[in-house]
């Protein structure tokens, strides 16, 4: 049998997502690669003192990762560190988490996505490199949206097709687009966004602070409505930390 129809895959780029224990000495590991996407290894051994692995499946870090088999567990062969990667710390580290919890639960496995695994590692390389998170977060957001096809219409009214205008008033409504709210007084129950917000999310422009403070609230609202009921656990450490 060729490597090919074992389902042997040798030194493809990947992060690891998530990792728990599996048997005595085993980990069950969640890995985003560049050519495969989401994939679900058993790294047997790995837990055991003497193991190769012991130190190298850590998340946030660029690896090579070899595995084979067909089944939607398959078996971890060999890892290796690339290195040149900058570490997450404090609250970045927060933030990171929260990107590969977004992913897990958004992204079907084997479901190739080079692009967003690009995204991704650029949006790692943002957070380590120290700023303001909140733009890194909101374009990586948007973007995964995006590649997962959830249409992220923005440009024009989703009523009447006119092109959004900077200077009025828009409700969003989920999987249709912004619909304007001139004229309607104010709901507490709806989202409110300026034109201007929905432009600059377009152009990934992040550097007004009104604009910054809504596209937050409406990718918080556009992810919970994917998401369903259940909540992200690394959201609410982002909010403890803060609370700090």
């Amino acid at each position: 049998m060729s490597a090919r129809e074992a389902g042997r895959h040798d030194n493809e780029a990947a992060f690891i997502l998530h990792q728990y224990p599996w048997k005595e000495t085993s980990l069950v590991l969640e890995a985003f690669s560049r050519q495969w996407g989401r994939v679900a290894l058993v790294a047997r051994g790995a837990r055991r003192p003497a193991s190769a692995l012991r130190g190298v499946l850590r998340a946030f870090e660029p690896l090579e990762l070899s595995w084979f088999g067909r089944s939607e567990l398959r078996t971890l062969h060999a890892a290796e560190r690339v290195g040149g990667f900058p570490f997450l710390r404090g609250a970045a580290l927060v933030c990171g988490f929260y990107l590969n919890e977004l992913i897990i639960r958004l992204l079907p496995r084997d479901d190739p996505h080079e692009r967003l695994y690009l995204g991704y590692e650029a949006t790692l390389r943002r957070l380590a490199e120290g700023g303001d998170a909140e733009p890194a977060l909101r374009g990586f957001e948007k973007y995964l949206l995006q590649e997962l096809g959830y249409a992220l219409p923005l440009a024009v009214e989703a009523d009447t097709g006119v092109p959004v205008e900077p200077d009025a008033r828009y409700h969003y409504a989920i999987e249709r687009g912004p619909i304007q709210a001139a004229g309607a007084e104010a709901d507490e129950n709806r989202l409110e966004l300026r034109g201007k917000t929905l432009l600059d999310l377009i152009a990934d422009d992040y550097s007004d602070p009104l604009t910054l403070q809504q596209s937050k609230l409406l990718m918080r609202l556009l992810i919970t409505h994917y998401l369903g009921d259940r909540p992200l656990h690394s959201r609410q450490l982002l909010r403890d930390l803060q609370q700090l």
